[in-house]
C-alpha cells in the first residue's frame, strides 16, 4: 500500500460511507496506525469505532501530516473549505482518491498542482459491503496506485474503471443514485398492495422481502436479469399479466430512462 505510519491514509469526512469503509478495512487487515480521520464532527458510533481500532483522530490536518493517499469523503458543496486546509498534507507522490458528486478533477489540480487522482462513485450498499464503486483514475495513477486502490474499495464491494472523466456523471445516473430508485420501487410494491386490500404491514413486508430477496437471488446466480425474470413468468400466467402492463412501450423502461437523464443532468450541472 501506498500509505504507512510516517506517511499514513488520510480519510478526510467520516460519515455513513467512510464508517462503512473504515469497518471493511479493518476486516482487510489494514494496519489502524496507518490511518488518520480528519472530521470535526465526529458521530459517537464513529468515534467508538476509532477508539476500538485505535485510530487516530483530528478535528483539523496538523501542518507535520503528510499523507500517502487522501479519500476526500465530505459534501461537494464544502470542497471550497476544506481543500485549502489540506495543502500541507498532499505532497507530489500523494494519491487523492474522491467520492464526491460534482467536484472534477480540474478542481484538485487547481488547488494541489499535478498530483494524482481517482475520482471514485460509490453507492450507499458499500454500508452492507454489497456496493459498487466507479473509478476513473488521472493518467498519472501508477500501477501500483491502483491496486490500492482496488482494494481499499473493494473491502465495500465491487469496482469497476472508467474510461473517461465524463462517464462518472452517467454512473452516477444509474448507480450511485440507483438505490434511491430500488426503494423506490419498494414503495410503489407496498403501495399497491394496499390498493389491493391487502393491509398495510403485511403489503409492506411482502414488498421488501420481494426485492431483498430478488436481489440476492440475482447477485448470488450470476444469471442475466432477464433470465430470471423469464424463469419466474408462465406464458398467459399472473406474472406475464404484470408484466403486459411493466413492458408495455409506455410502461418502466421509458420512464427508468427518463429517471436516469435526470439524474445525469442533474449531476452535470452540479459540476458545473
Amino acid at each position: 500500500m501506498n500509505f504507512s505510519k510516517e506517511r499514513p491514509f488520510l480519510l478526510v469526512g467520516a460519515g455513513k460511507m467512510g464508517g462503512a469503509m473504515m469497518s471493511g478495512w479493518m476486516a482487510e487487515g489494514i494496519d489502524p496506525s496507518a490511518i488518520v480521520v480528519c472530521d470535526p464532527g465526529l458521530s459517537d458510533e464513529m468515534g467508538a469505532l476509532l477508539k476500538k481500532h485505535g485510530i487516530r483522530h483530528v478535528t483539523a490536518v496538523p501542518e507535520t501530516l503528510s499523507a500517502g493517499t487522501v479519500l476526500l469523503a465530505v459534501k461537494p458543496q464544502m470542497m471550497d473549505k476544506v481543500l485549502p486546509g489540506l495543502k500541507a498534507a498532499v505532497a507530489n507522490d500523494t494519491l487523492l482518491m474522491s467520492v464526491a458528486a460534482g467536484t472534477p478533477v480540474s478542481k484538485f489540480r487547481s488547488v494541489f498542482g499535478d498530483v494524482a487522482v481517482c475520482r471514485c462513485m460509490p453507492n450507499t450498499p458499500a454500508m452492507v459491503k454489497r456496493g459498487i464503486t466507479a473509478v476513473f483514475p488521472t493518467d498519472d495513477v501508477s500501477e501500483n496506485q491502483k491496486e490500492d486502490v482496488a482494494r481499499l474499495l473493494s473491502a465495500v464491494g465491487k469496482v469497476v474503471w472508467l474510461d473517461s472523466e465524463d462517464q462518472i456523471d452517467l454512473v452516477t445516473g444509474v448507480s450511485g443514485s440507483g438505490p434511491a430508485y430500488v426503494f423506490y420501487l419498494a414503495e410503489a410494491l407496498s403501495e399497491a398492495g394496499k390498493a389491493a386490500g391487502l393491509p398495510e404491514e403485511i403489503a409492506h413486508d411482502l414488498a421488501v422481502a420481494t426485492i431483498s430477496g430478488a436481489g440476492e437471488l440475482l447477485h448470488q446466480s450470476g444469471e442475466h436479469p432477464s433470465t430470471l425474470r423469464r424463469n419466474v413468468t408462465s406464458p398467459n400466467g399472473t406474472t406475464a399479466a404484470a408484466l403486459d402492463v411493466l413492458m408495455h412501450e409506455e410502461g418502466l423502461q421509458p420512464v427508468m430512462t427518463e429517471a436516469v437523464a435526470a439524474a445525469i443532468k442533474r449531476a452535470r450541472e452540479l459540476a458545473g
